[in-house]
């Protein structure tokens, strides 16, 4: 059986690939910083006959990310599929006029640094095994600028140009590495989520391209 973890897990679109991969032979390593959070998605995983398990780590500290994966490894061994989508808050975020060498750095370090530190937790065993998968999920303004997004968009494009680079020099080694990027919004409920999540398990069984743009023709119910 293969192993996922999801770094950034919660109710919304970490629990929708949760179940998408789940329901598809993997066991489901749940990252985030609410405890109490990850053990209620586990509970809900459960009854659909899906095994996973909660590792509690903040993503702004490396040595929790790294006690995190350590703990994944001994309970499963081999991790095949990272996915990488931690959302800020929204008190977190700043319009462009409004961007400070603090709150830039903030974001940076949110979803730069956090996925730096998370793919060297695996990809030294991938590239050992030749096998393996780095997904990483982000917002529409890491392809298409959005003012309000200003300080997230400066550290999530410069995320996306280190996917593609990851892309170009993992392909011939047997990993693959993807980009979803989101451009609507995802209401609870809507059923998006899992249209994006069947998106992903797309791009990971076929490894045909290393990015998405999702826009609202491509996931309308």
């Amino acid at each position: 059986m293969k192993t996922i973890a999801i770094v950034g897990a919660g109710a919304g679109l970490g629990m929708s690939i949760a179940k998408k991969f789940g329901q598809n032979g993997f066991r489901v390593a749940l990252i985030a910083r609410n405890e109490d959070k990850l053990n209620q998605l586990v509970s809900e995983l459960e009854p659909l006959g899906i095994e996973a398990a909660p590792f509690q780590a903040d993503i702004l500290n490396k040595e929790e990310i790294g006690r995190a994966f350590a703990a994944i490894k001994e309970k499963y061994g081999f991790i095949d599929v990272l996915e990488y989508s931690p959302t800020p808050s929204i008190n977190t975020v700043a319009p462009t006029l409004e961007v400070t060498e603090e709150n830039a750095l903030y974001q940076f370090q949110f979803n730069v640094v956090g996925a730096l530190s998370s793919v060297r937790q695996v990809l030294p065993d991938m590239l050992d095994k030749q096998s393996g998968a780095l997904l990483f999920t982000t917002g529409g303004a890491a392809i298409h600028p959005v003012p309000m997004m200003g300080n997230v968009g400066i550290s999530i494009s410069g995320l996306r140009n280190y996917i593609f680079n990851l892309n170009s020099e993992l392909a011939d080694k047997g990993v693959y590495a993807g980009h979803l990027s989101i451009g609507v919004w995802m209401q609870p409920n809507s059923g998006v989520q899992d249209k994006i999540a069947d998106i992903w398990y797309d791009m990971y069984i076929k490894r045909d391209r290393v990015e998405e743009f999702i826009t609202e023709d491509r996931v309308s119910i």
